[in-house]
């Protein structure tokens, strides 16, 4: 050995963000000049600097070179003892390599920060913000989450409600607003709020946000309802006040007719001729009164435009619902993304539209799916297609879509075509999942797509099974 080294002193300690400097002294013991490179190894050598790099020193010198160690504040420094070494290589006799160690000491540190995501929410009876907590120190960090308004207008639904956080990570927290009182009528209403992050020991960390509180009906409803129900009365004043007098004369011929008197026939009065037979028709009154107060209908005119009734208007076939019709009033009712959808079942037609994981279609009842309608909002739109049972992909390459609030249809509703046993489907923002139910197989299990990229679900392609139910979410 040509080489005697030591560290002065062997362990040190250092804040992060701070500088710390150990000596190591350096001794030839060989009898030839020589020169020597240092070289930090371990985890602490991105942040270590040795002071000269190389030390040329003469058979018997002693040298000196000063270790600076200068840990970043980040979570990089991880807290608590950490060894090092020195790789101190003769240039001479690069085989006598030496590594002295030593031990460094980063004292802790604490550093958290949030943010809303978004800082503004909107809804009419509750809003979703989620709350991004990150620990940017290098030691665990454990805290609780919670909320306050001025006037205490809104409720809070923090899950979870306490956090570990590990040094350089984040997690989020899932805050759902509910307002105390519905605004009925009138325009928006925008209540700030806060979300305090509380440590134990520290000063909490406030997150301010606001929450914009819409009206349930719109203000020119309320007026609009408003002079409706005030004309309703005027009129009811006016007809009460100006009732027309309705009276019979029945009653007054009935008198008149009673009151007068008419002098018998003489004895001596000739008959000349008898009066002459009615005909069938002067015979048949047009409308005989009857024991329960309705009128008999003659033979007349009269009775055949009552029997015939073919001037009558026939009722209105009531409009097909769809996926869209559904999943529109859905998305008026509930904010984010929904899907409806529904199935084209053989032998039974269109079922009608469910939504949001529900199931389409139908089980072991041997009934395939033929074509599916779907329908989403909040998606920027969704496209599909449909692949059957013997005419694989119909329309080959060509996909169907549609945006929010539009029909989509997949598959074939003609008696000539197969069902289907498969589909594809990708929605434009978000992901969507799916399960399918297959013919002698059951639920295929759950799937879900990533951000802008489409799936396959139903039956596995040499299997050639039908499709039977479906379930969808995004």
């Amino acid at each position: 050995m040509s080489l005697w080294t030591s560290l002065e002193p062997s362990s040190a300690t250092v804040d992060p963000g701070a500088r710390t400097t150990v000596r190591l002294r350096v001794r030839n013991t060989g009898d030839v000049v020589d020169e020597y490179r240092f070289e930090p190894v371990g985890s602490v050598a991105p942040w270590t600097t040795v002071e000269p790099p190389t030390l040329r020193l003469y058979p018997g010198t002693t040298g000196t070179v000063e270790l600076t160690f200068a840990p970043p504040r980040t979570p990089d420094a991880t807290a608590g003892p950490n060894p090092y070494a020195i790789r101190v290589t003769p240039t001479e006799h690069p085989e006598a390599v030496t590594v002295p160690e030593g031990n460094l000491t980063v004292t802790p540190f604490t550093e958290v920060r949030a943010e809303l995501v978004p800082p503004t929410v909107k809804g009419r009876f509750r809003g979703r913000p989620r709350l991004a907590v990150d620990n940017v120190g290098n030691t665990r960090v454990t805290a609780s989450v919670s909320g306050s308004d001025t006037g205490d207008r809104l409720s809070y639904d923090i899950q979870p409600g306490s956090v570990q956080i590990e040094p350089g990570r984040a997690v989020f927290v899932d805050t759902t607003l509910r307002p105390r009182q519905i605004i009925w009528f009138g325009s928006k209403e925008e209540q700030p709020y806060t979300l305090a992050v509380r440590r134990s020991g520290a000063q909490p960390l406030d997150v301010e946000g606001t929450f914009v509180q819409r009206g349930l009906l719109p203000r020119w409803l309320a007026t609009a309802l408003s002079v409706s129900l005030a004309l309703a009365i005027a009129f009811v004043m006016i007809w009460l006040a100006y009732k027309p007098q309705v009276r019979s004369l029945a009653a007054e011929k009935v008198a008149e007719a009673e009151g007068s008197t008419l002098p018998p026939p003489g004895p001596s009065a000739p008959v000349t001729s008898a009066p002459p037979a009615p005909s069938p028709e002067a015979a048949q009154p047009e409308n005989v009164p009857v024991p329960d107060g309705t009128e008999q209908a003659g033979s007349g005119d009269g009775g055949g435009a009552g029997a015939g009734g073919g001037g009558a208007d026939e009722p209105e076939k009531p409009e097909e619902e769809t996926a869209a019709t559904a999943v529109q009033a859905l998305a008026a009712r509930s904010e984010g993304r929904h899907i409806c959808y529904r199935a084209y079942v053989a032998d039974q037609g269109w079922q009608k539209p469910v939504c949001d994981g529900a199931e389409a279609g139908t089980t072991g009842k041997d009934l395939p799916i033929k074509a599916l309608n779907i329908a989403v909002s909040g998606t920027k739109g969704v496209a599909g297609n449909g692949a059957h049972v013997v005419e694989g992909w119909k329309t080959g390459d060509k996909w169907s879509s549609a945006a929010d609030g539009i029909d989509m249809y997949i598959g074939s509703t003609k008696e000539a075509d197969s069902p289907l046993m498969g589909f594809t489907i990708e929605v434009r923002d978000g992901s969507v999942c799916q399960n399918a139910h297959l013919a002698d197989k059951g639920w295929m299990g759950l799937g879900c797509t990533k951000p802008g990229e489409w799936m396959f679900g139903g039956s596995p392609w040499e299997e050639k099974r039908k499709l039977e139910a479906v379930r969808f979410t995004v």
